[in-house]
């Protein structure tokens, strides 16, 4: 069994108490004995020989540890940033590599913990192309400029925010903990929280793949920490020590805004990944079969990932062909235990919000297509099923769907609204279209399906919200150079846009380098 104690400033340290990370797959397969075996080992239970269904375990912080991994990133943080740019972006390329050597490991991790085989591969592909080479190098071009100004030369630099805390989210623990990974090539110091309920990948990646790499290179030991322990305690410590500087918090819209607030009150720069709502917008001229099965996207994971399209919006001219295409695909989607090959869908936390979601969506007039039962993870239907079939929707109206909850808020859970608006000159149509999507309260991505360079440029430079656009792609998938993460509104709070964290957890300078110059005539160099 894998042991992980707490982490900090480089160090192993004692924990008086444990995490134990039990195969989710076992979990689906008796649940009762699963659990009985966990709170036995978390209360400090023998552990069986060779129980093939215990994972690991790590361990939790105490509160001297939390204090004490915040003051020794402070210090180390002041070393780390004196460090070559260049040297901690080779660091960045050295991680990503090993990346790439562990991805099947990775992969095997992720399943573990009950991510759909391939739900897991997709994840570890992001967390590939996230910190690529290629990604790195578009953040660096953007971390410094300079110029000649006269007899000066100018500099606008990013320098680095300090120590970053991250808190990532029980559905995508280790890919978004390791947007840490840029934080620290900025020349920041972090401090990951991995969460309670899912600890062990986290503190896998970073201290079997990131640890080792950053000793190699001689970082200082306080760089980093790993801390396992109540979300609210480690929050409120971040909040009060004068040796936090930003927070990098992952969760529900209403719980991440209040908690921008804090921040702000506090003195803390927040980082916000909240809640995404996406639109998936198809134009007349769209290939049809391509663009239902960009929109099946939407059930990865039971659709219970922010990135995901959660509506369709679809020219009236193709709705019936990209309806039907849309279901064949969807039916090839099945539940399964995370280890199976070709299982997609996740156990769903929200059943009862998607029954009362749906229903209410079908009392305001949308139609059923199909799904809408609960599954067991054979696929067969059953009242007990903890999956739910992927289920779409056919929503006729643009005001129709302004007033259903599910095209409106974020669901976190296998529900697609198909939305048709009604017919109109294409002009005002494609007007109307692109105003419904750039309306959307929260802003992660959107993506278009379209031939038609005039309606693509619309699109592109039309629609303000959303950290980023893609067009004739895969809504879902990552694209080298681009952010995988961020976005406006909702999604990403007050300051919210597409997240280089590299560029998010650092902020700009502008330095001048005068020679041969009377500071009492420069004074008014800008008026001669």
């Amino acid at each position: 069994m894998k042991t992980y104690p707490p982490f900090i400033a480089g160090r192993e340290e004692p924990a008086d108490k444990w995490i134990h990370v039990l195969r989710a797959s076992a979990l689906l397969e008796d649940a009762f004995g699963a659990m009985k075996l966990k709170r036995t080992l978390d209360r400090g239970g023998q552990v069986p020989s060779e129980d093939d269904r215990i994972v690991g375990r790590v361990g939790l912080v105490s509160k001297e540890q939390s204090a004490r991994a915040l003051a020794e990133a402070r210090r180390a943080q002041r070393i780390w940033a004196r460090v070559p740019f260049k040297e901690r972006l080779a660091v960045g390329e050295a991680v990503n590599a090993r990346f790439v050597a562990h991805a099947e490991e990775f992969v095997e991790v992720l399943i573990a913990e009950g991510h759909p085989r391939r739900l897991a591969q997709w994840e570890v592909a992001g967390i590939i192309q996230g910190s690529s080479p290629e990604t790195l190098a578009v953040n660096a071009e953007m971390m410094s400029r300079t110029d000649r100004s006269g007899q000066r030369e100018t500099r606008v630099v990013r320098k680095p925010d300090g120590v970053v805390c991250i808190s990532p989210p029980q559905n995508a623990a280790v890919a978004n903990s390791l947007l840490g990974l840029p934080t620290l090539v900025g020349g920041n110091a972090v401090v990951i929280k991995a969460p309670r309920s899912v600890p062990f990948g986290t503190a896998w990646a970073w201290r079997e793949l990131i640890a080792p790499v950053m000793e190699d290179f001689g970082a200082p030991p306080g760089v980093f920490s790993i801390v396992c322990d109540a979300p609210r305690r480690q929050l409120d410590l971040w909040l009060n020590s004068p040796d936090v500087d930003d927070i990098m918090f992952f969760g529900s819209s209403d719980r991440g805004l209040a908690i921008e607030r804090e921040c702000v009150t506090h003195g803390k720069k927040p980082v916000l990944e909240l809640a995404g709502n996406d639109g998936l917008m198809v134009w007349k001229d769209a290939e049809v079969e391509l663009a239902a099965r960009a929109a099946a996207e939407c059930f990865y994971g039971s659709a219970q990932i922010c990135m995901v399209p959660k509506y369709a919006l679809v020219h009236p001219d193709v709705a019936e062909a990209f309806t039907e295409a849309l279901r064949v695909a969807v039916s090839e989607i099945r539940p399964g235990m995370p280890e199976e090959e070709g299982a997609l869908l996740s156990p769903v936390i929200k059943t009862e919000d998607f029954f009362a979601t749906l229903n209410s969506a079908l009392d305001a007039g949308a139609t059923l297509v199909s799904g809408g039962d609960r599954l067991d993870h054979s696929g067969t239907a059953s009242s007990s099923g903890v999956f739910v079939s992927p289920t779409l929707l056919r929503v006729d109206g643009l005001e129709t769907a302004r007033g259903l909850d599910a095209v409106r808020e974020e669901t976190f859970f296998p529900l697609l609204p198909v939305v048709v608006p009604r017919r109109d000159e294409d002009a005002a149509l494609l007007e109307d279209m692109l105003a419904f999507l750039d309306s959307n309260a929260y802003g992660l991505r959107n993506s278009l399906w379209a031939q038609d360079p005039l309606v693509i440029d619309a699109f592109c430079e039309g629609v303000q919200s959303g950290g980023l656009l893609k067009v004739n792609d895969s809504h879902l998938g990552f694209v080298g150079g681009l952010p995988t993460h961020g976005g406006t509104g909702r999604t990403g709070g007050a300051h919210g846009e597409c997240n280089f964290p590299m560029l998010r957890t650092t902020h700009l300078q502008g330095i001048s380098i005068a020679t041969a110059v009377t500071p009492r005539e420069s004074v008014f160099d800008s008026v001669r």
